[in-house]
């Protein structure tokens, strides 16, 4: 049983709804995103997706693009990414994180030393939105025998026929992506993303958990009460991006997650 596991089966027994809060690695400096990280769990987090930046962030939209740029430019890596789940771990072994990105970086890196560091380093899972499950020998099944799960996305566009195939390799929670399109472009609607969490749990007996849109304390609560949870994202990289105090960030965390745990 891995921490996502664990702390999906601690959340089911307490009757509460699970709340994923994203950061980008590095943005805007190695120290500032490592201190927003390390007061999340704090603040409400169940579990948290830490974003490796990329140069070509195709699903992303252009708050999480700026803060990619931003953290390259400053001088952030996979190695430094690494190393922020490291430091976070020096203080927290519960909480867990999955590494959220593309799949060049790691291929870069090797993805047989890739899945030793992170595993030294306490990932708990990954998402890696360009590789397809016609690629699962590449990286799902290796990182499933290492011991991290692999989540995968489901979309309003993954009909009855494709979700099995989307299913299959899948573990620790199906992340399902609640509009079509890019990360922060609109809010989803409770009422159109519930017939499509009930179809994707009649299929698996992960949790499923809704993100991209959602900006609100309401809008975390409305969602996490027709899913198993919910994501926020870009919403809270805005406000990092912004230049606002680490507290500051923290604080709308805090009021996202009290909605989605009232869900």
């Amino acid at each position: 049983m891995t921490r996502i596991d664990a702390t999906f089966a601690r959340l089911k027994a307490e009757g509460r709804k699970a709340f994923v809060s994203y950061i980008m690695g590095g943005d805007p400096d190695f120290d500032t995103a490592l201190a927003v990280m390390q007061g999340l769990p704090a603040a409400g987090v169940d579990v948290i997706e830490l974003g490796v930046p990329f140069t070509d962030p195709m699903a992303d939209g252009p708050t999480i693009q700026l803060a990619g740029q931003r953290a390259l430019d400053g001088g952030q890596t996979l190695e430094k990414t690494l190393d922020m789940v490291r430091r976070f771990r020096q203080g927290d072994s519960v909480t867990p994180i999955v590494l959220m990105g593309y799949y060049n970086p790691i291929y870069n890196r090797g993805v047989e030393r890739f899945l030793a560091d992170a595993v030294q380093a306490g990932v708990d899972g990954l998402i890696v939105v360009d590789l397809p499950p016609e690629e699962d020998s590449e990286l799902c099944l290796p990182a499933q025998a290492a011991g991290i799960n692999f989540i995968r996305l489901a979309t309003p566009t993954t009909d009855d026929h494709r979700l099995p195939t989307v299913l299959q390799n899948t573990s620790g929670f199906v992340y399902y992506v609640s509009i079509t399109g890019i990360t922060g472009a609109a809010a989803p609607q409770a009422a159109d993303v519930a017939p499509e969490v009930a179809r994707i749990k009649a299929a698996t007996t992960l949790p499923v958990i809704v993100g991209f849109g959602i900006s609100t304390p309401k809008a975390a609560q409305e969602i996490a009460a027709i899913a198993d949870g919910c994501v926020v994202g870009s919403a809270i990289v805005k406000l990092i991006g912004e230049g606002k105090p680490v507290d500051q960030v923290l604080a709308y965390v805090a009021a996202l997650a009290e909605g989605a745990h009232r869900g």
